[in-house]
């Protein structure tokens, strides 16, 4: 696919705001026919672009009760196993390569306290592992 054009990324910002807008809705807003919208979506998620659509919702709802941010510094060139390891630990829900001090972000989320404390317990565990530094998420500031 070439390169997304100036409606491609409009579209996909409106799509971002609100996933279950209409057809009708985006073209309004985007001032173009509905075939042309149709036309780019069905195209953007041909290309792999758009992968899925989703719900938003209230930052509270379904979501673990205690969330926070694991940076962690790795020994050596055991990053693959490592990452292995971390997907085993149920609170897991994400681990991102970053750069700079830190070689892995990992995001936990759990129902409380004791949980979350168990999960670093677990990531602290695994060999290779030399550093960590965990951050809880507070409140939005929106």
């Amino acid at each position: 696919m070439a390169e997304l054009d100036k409606l491609d990324l409009e579209l996909i910002a409106l799509l971002r705001r609100d996933g279950r807008a209409s057809i009708a809705t985006l073209a309004a807003k985007l001032k173009v026919t509905r075939a042309t919208v149709r036309a780019r979506m069905e195209r953007l998620q041909v290309s792999g672009k758009i992968l899925n659509f989703t719900v938003r919702l209230d930052s509270d709802l379904g979501r673990p009760k205690v969330t926070g941010i694991t940076m962690l510094k790795i020994l050596g060139h055991k990053t693959g196993r490592i990452v292995q390891q971390l997907r085993q630990v149920p609170e897991v829900e994400g681990i991102y390569s970053t750069n700079g001090k830190w070689d892995l972000l990992v995001e936990i989320g759990a129902p409380d306290l004791e949980r979350f404390d168990r999960a670093l317990d677990a990531m602290r565990a695994i060999d290779g592992i030399a550093e960590s530094e965990t951050n809880l998420r507070l409140a939005a500031k929106q």
